[in-house]
């Protein structure tokens, strides 16, 4: 199990502490028994000669004898001072390396942070962060990339209806003596170009609130089974255009908690992305099954295998399975990033899989109380 960041520089500073005040402890006690072995030492050695009261030597041991217990804590207060400034002043050759080291985080470079051996752990996690920060920058430098290579074909792409729109009604317009056959015609393909301007103007929207918004739930209490029957009646016209079916397997009156809005926005996506990328004349599964312990979904369809390094780049914003932009696929490639990141908000998960020209996505939705 992972451990949150705030938590591990916790236990980290608390092990330094304890590291740091184990080495004076011990520094501490070795050397008070090394003035003990000394005193004995001294002990011995004054017991092998025989000395006169006269003798400068004798004077000096009786005044140590006489004065021996304050003086022992004397020395034992010296030394115990000195261990303490020792590992002051290392403490702060340590700040110091920090703070350099701290200068490095900021470098957009492969260099290693390198410490002394008593501060690896540091180390590791100052090399961590830094290969993070660098890996999150590149990320979100990709990403801006992509966005605004995605706007720049959004912008083109918005002209080649808009033009059609206004050609179209234009002729409308101008030609007073047109056969309501050519008139009808010609309304269906600027209604048709209308819609498709509808939904390049909606990816803008989709690129705004994906990259500028958190996503807050707002939960409720619905009747999954009839919301996903409905949003699977609503795809009709769509489903026909290539003769497709959908065959929805779903236990009855299925009560669920969930934010209705934005689950209502993951089946949208996911049945779109069926229809968009199935084979013509083909089926379209939806298997939704209430355990105990939450909903599990399987979204199928019959198309051509994804393979396994475009597989794993599927739930990437902006990412699109077809480089082409496609009327009737051309999407911004925000749909499966945002059913993601709203199954995650909702403590779920999504899984994309596909072999032997099956695409399926798996989803598990605990119950929220």
């Amino acid at each position: 199990m992972a451990i949150p960041l705030n938590k591990e520089k916790q236990l980290t500073n608390k092990s330094l502490k304890n590291i740091v005040l184990a080495k004076i402890f011990i520094t501490i006690l070795l050397s008070s028994i090394a003035l003990g072995v000394i005193l004995i030492l001294m002990f011995i050695t004054y017991h092998q000669f025989t000395f006169y009261g006269d003798e400068t030597v004798y004077i000096l041991a009786q005044m140590i004898k006489y004065y021996l217990p304050c003086l022992v804590i004397f020395v034992w207060l010296i030394d115990i001072i000195f261990v303490i400034l020792y590992y002051w002043k290392k403490s702060l050759g340590h700040i110091e390396i920090m703070m350099d080291a701290s200068k490095q985080l900021i470098l957009n470079d492969d260099n290693s942070i390198h410490f002394p051996d008593e501060l690896k752990e540091v180390e590791e996690q100052m090399n961590q962060i830094k290969q993070k920060t660098i890996l999150n920058a590149q990320l979100a430098k990709e990403s801006e990339k992509q966005k605004n290579h995605l706007i720049v074909y959004l912008a083109h792409d918005l002209k080649t209806p808009l033009t059609s729109v206004i050609g179209y009604l234009n002729l409308l317009n101008d030609e007073e003596h047109m056969s309501d056959e050519l008139r009808k015609k010609y309304l269906n393909i600027s209604l048709e170009k209308a819609e498709r301007l509808e939904e390049l103007i909606n990816e803008f929207f989709d690129i705004t609130r994906f990259n500028l918004s958190n996503l807050t739930l707002e939960l409720s209490n619905i009747n999954l089974t009839r919301m996903i029957e409905q949003i699977v009646y609503e795809f009709k016209p769509m489903l026909a255009t290539k003769n497709l079916r959908c065959d929805l397997q779903i236990t009855s009156n299925i009560e669920f908690k969930c934010d209705v809005n934005k689950i209502e926005r993951v089946f949208d996506n996911l049945i779109r992305n069926a229809i968009n990328y199935s084979f013509e004349n083909g089926l379209i599964k939806i298997i939704v099954e209430k355990k105990s312990d939450g909903i599990y979904m399987c979204f199928s369809n019959k198309g051509n295998v994804i393979p396994k390094e475009r597989l794993n780049l599927i739930f990437d914003q902006f990412y699109r399975l077809d480089s082409s932009r496609g009327t009737k696929t051309g999407g911004a490639g925000l749909g499966l990033a945002i059913a993601k990141k709203i199954i995650e908000a909702h403590k779920g998960t999504i899984s994309a899989y596909s072999e032997e020209e099956e695409i399926r996505f798996e989803i598990y939705l605990p119950s929220l109380l």
